[in-house]
């Protein structure tokens, strides 16, 4: 096997999944994650389509099954917690806004790194400073361990991908801002859910969301608004609620009591929205997989699709090459570059239409999702959830299961 040893940064979603198949072909993948461990904390995340489908080939949709979160759909609430519109799960047959099958991101996170803790090697709280690459290998230093040399590096190290930053280029070069920013966390608090999840959007181009967690008393949180790019210190996570408190407090419904509670959050995250837009997603001996190549943003519902399908593929083609990282990278991107471009189509009215800023614009939103499963709206839709499985994935069991190392 050439090329056989591959570091991989990122241990959430994309990375682990990666790590997995490149063990059973016989690499030697090692797996570099900044925090201490699988991190804690986020929101649900749908398994749909393809990525499914790659959850089903490991062997793990029982497991993932026996964690899904219960939910009962979709519903917009006003501001007194009427409902204003409904999209129940079994829409479009378990593929719509909210799928039939939907996992917390940690659980999800947490099941592949049991898959891949027994015989991947895991470099926890560390990070990769820097990338120097040569016709034979490249050269890794990293914040705490001491420098390595691979044979191949891939980045799965989400929209801020370090990777990314040292072997492409800027950020600055390859993420676009769609026009907003969003936080989620975990809320303690006693709010009747009803095993929904419920959204509310206030004037102004804000949205509060509400959908049940796994324990009793969970809830986990969210809070969006529309703006132009702001200038904030990602780590700064004081000054990021005091900013979210901000423009939420006093927006009705029960916004003021989520701000409260965000206070105490252990798993409190802040971002911008934005996509990340590559022609190419592999430069030399680097290749990028999941949202450190092609983030969608959660609007499209497909970004764990994205990191699955991503993972697979490439491992599979590294695999059917041997390791011949030149072949193999050159069949990723005709795979992997189409299903990508598919599913960072953003729902009609992007960002405008998710967080609409008038009282008139939320109620035509409110008005568009009652009229969501008949025509012409059905049909937008079902075209929206078919996203999720325009790939092929090819049956790579022969080059996938050798243990050849």
């Amino acid at each position: 096997m050439k090329n056989a040893d591959i570091l991989v940064s990122g241990g959430g979603i994309a990375g682990p999944t990666l790590a997995y198949w490149l063990r059973k072909a016989g690499f030697r993948p090692v797996v570099v994650e900044r925090a201490p461990g699988p991190r804690p904390g986020g929101q649900a995340v749908d398994l749909r389509g393809a990525g499914r489908t790659v959850i089903d080939r490991m062997g793990l949709l029982d497991q993932v099954r026996q964690l899904a979160v219960d939910q009962r759909g979709l519903a917009l609430v006003d501001r007194n917690g009427k409902r204003l519109a409904e999209l129940p799960t079994e829409a479009f047959g378990g593929e719509g806004i909210v799928s039939d099958l939907e996992i917390l991101r940690d659980d999800l996170a947490a099941v592949l790194h049991r898959a891949t803790a027994d015989d991947v090697e895991h470099l926890f709280d560390d990070t990769i400073t820097s990338l120097r690459e040569d016709a034979d290998g490249v050269d890794v230093a990293f914040e705490n361990a001491p420098p390595r040399r691979f044979d191949l590096v891939v980045g799965a190290d989400g929209l801020h991908s370090t990777v990314r930053r040292l072997a492409f280029g800027p950020e600055s070069e390859h993420v676009v801002p769609i026009g907003g920013y969003t936080a989620w966390f975990t809320a303690r608090l006693d709010l009747d859910l009803d095993d929904w999840l419920l959204m509310y959007n206030a004037p102004g181009g804000r949205v509060a969301m509400a959908r049940p967690g796994r324990a009793p008393g969970e809830v986990k949180a969210g809070l969006s608004f529309r703006s132009a790019p702001l200038a904030h210190d990602r780590r700064d996570r004081a000054a990021q609620q005091r900013l979210l408190t901000d423009r939420f407090v006093g927006a009705g419904w029960e916004v003021d009591r989520l701000l409260a509670a965000m206070a105490e959050a252990d798993d409190f995250f802040f971002e911008h929205l934005g996509q990340v837009r590559l022609d190419r997603y592999t430069r030399g001996r680097t290749a990028l997989i999941g949202d450190a190549a092609c983030c969608p943003t959660p609007l499209t519902g497909l970004g764990t699709s994205l990191a699955l399908v991503g993972a697979y593929l490439l491992a599979g083609e590294l695999a059917t090459a041997e390791g011949d990282f030149t072949a193999a990278f050159a069949r990723f991107q005709d795979r992997m570059k189409p299903y990508a471009a598919k599913a960072q189509e953003l729902p009609p009215g992007g960002m405008a239409g998710y967080a609409p800023n008038g009282r008139a614009m939320i109620a035509l939103r409110a008005a568009s999702m009652r009229w969501m499963t008949r025509r012409p709206l059905r049909t937008l839709m079902a075209a929206q959830a078919a996203k999720a499985g325009d790939v092929e994935l090819p049956d790579y069991a022969n080059v996938l299961s050798s243990q050849r190392s």
